[in-house]
């Protein structure tokens, strides 16, 4: 039995940059933390010779074609293994709320399944098969994101060259900052969720297609993550706040489907009830909201609520995909 533990994550600055549509030119740069939220993989060898997988729903094939579950299929596949396997997936967060959750779980699966062959991966060696395998493989308009902070943990800077190689920077916020940021950020479920594939398809298309303004608002984001690393280093969170709203008026632009007419209105609430700034989480169009609120946090989330939106109480995790159980 192996069980492995992978966390999600949020970006802090830069989001959208990892995508190879526009790294590929441009060059990607972004802030990232894990946070104490995880997807949890269990892989045990079965006695019968077929597969078990079990997730949102069952699924008991006799050969690794038949699973329907494409990254467990392909994953099962890159590792050779074609039967007599049981995997369980548990997930602390639903699937769609713009956590990283694919990534999450991707690298949390290619972990256990490489302990359960004896094998040992480095976080950027689970990284990059987990990329490979979602947007190589599977064809998934994905970035470089949500693998390398689920493999590596704790607040890191990705530099991406335009050949996709990755140079990682870890504990990049001092302690200090950490502390500000447990007591500033809220964040807020909407109780959509989406398939962030669909938006992060019309980003990269836009993006690959040299559309003029989509290119001004992602070189944009990226001058603003880089700006909140400095900026967050000097613990400025009322900076942080208002580059927040700023980075949600410039991503409203890139594809229609990041927001919506809810949406709008309840971001309109919080900055009317106190919020400096705040974005909805990875692609848009649901999941998670994050907001900055330095003063009246209780009465802001009081209005917040009253509105129907769920409170969710996230702090940073410092470790990446680990294996909890290792009983070979």
């Amino acid at each position: 039995m192996i069980v492995s533990k992978t966390p999600f994550r949020i970006t802090l600055g830069g989001g959208g940059t990892d995508l190879p549509s526009y790294y590929e030119n441009h060059k990607g740069f972004l802030i990232s933390t894990a946070i104490n939220r995880y997807v949890y993989v269990a892989v045990n060898s079965r006695f019968e010779g077929n597969i078990r997988f079990s997730y949102s729903k069952t699924e008991i094939v006799d050969s690794v074609d038949q699973l329907e579950h494409p990254i467990a299929r392909e994953a099962l596949r890159l590792l050779n293994i074609d039967g007599g396997i049981e995997i369980v997936s548990i997930s602390d967060l639903p699937a769609g709320s713009g956590l990283g959750s694919s990534g999450a779980f991707t690298v949390g699966l290619l972990n256990a399944l490489h302990v359960y062959r004896g094998e040992f991966l480095s976080p950027r060696e689970l990284a990059e098969e987990a990329f490979h395998l979602e947007a190589e493989i599977l064809g998934e308009p994905v970035g470089k994101q949500d693998q390398y902070i689920a493999a590596y943990g704790g607040a890191i800077t990705l530099e991406i060259e335009t050949s996709g190689s990755v140079t990682v920077v870890s504990n990049v916020l001092p302690k200090l900052t950490i502390e500000k940021l447990k007591r500033s950020l809220l964040f807020l479920y909407t109780g959509k969720q989406r398939r962030a594939s669909d938006i992060l398809r019309d980003q990269g298309h836009a993006a690959a297609s040299n559309d003029g303004s989509v290119l001004q608002c992602m070189h944009e984001i990226k001058k603003i993550g880089r700006e909140s690393l400095a900026r967050l280093c000097q613990g400025d969170m009322d900076w942080f706040g208002r580059s927040l709203d700023r980075h949600w008026q410039i991503k409203k632009n890139i594809s229609t489907r990041m927001s919506n007419s809810k949406m709008n209105e309840w971001y309109e609430i919080a900055k009317k009830e106190g919020a400096l700034g705040g974005k909805i989480m990875g692609a848009g169009g649901g999941g998670f909201f994050m907001f900055c609120v330095l003063e009246n946090r209780s009465q802001f989330l009081e209005a917040m609520i009253r509105n129907g939106l769920i409170k969710c109480d996230f702090s940073i995790e410092s470790e990446g995909s680990k294996v909890l159980v290792d009983l070979k």
